[in-house]
């Protein structure tokens, strides 16, 4: 099972690992994420969340974050909440 889709990639900072991704719906420190796309799916927890480079605890629809992943990640990846 995917889980609830919550987002997409829309860019990937590979010098420092962080996905900037827009979301379609919340999500908060400590949740679990899955990211399918190309080649790679894989599961994160969530230990930081920015948005303009300030962290947050929690970030809701319409927000675009920016994430550490643990894998490479391109733009258009679909990005899951574990249940």
């Amino acid at each position: 099972m995917e889980g609830d889709l919550i987002g997409e990639v829309f860019n990937y900072f590979d010098k420092i690992g962080v996905a900037a991704i827009r979301l379609k719906k919340g999500l908060k420190l400590g949740d679990t994420i899955r990211i399918i796309g190309g080649d790679k799916d894989f599961t994160d927890v969530i230990s930081s969340i920015q948005i303009d480079g300030k962290g947050v605890e929690s970030a809701g629809s319409g927000d675009e974050i920016g994430l550490k992943v643990s894998e490479d990640v391109n733009k258009g990846f679909k990005v899951y909440l574990v249940k």
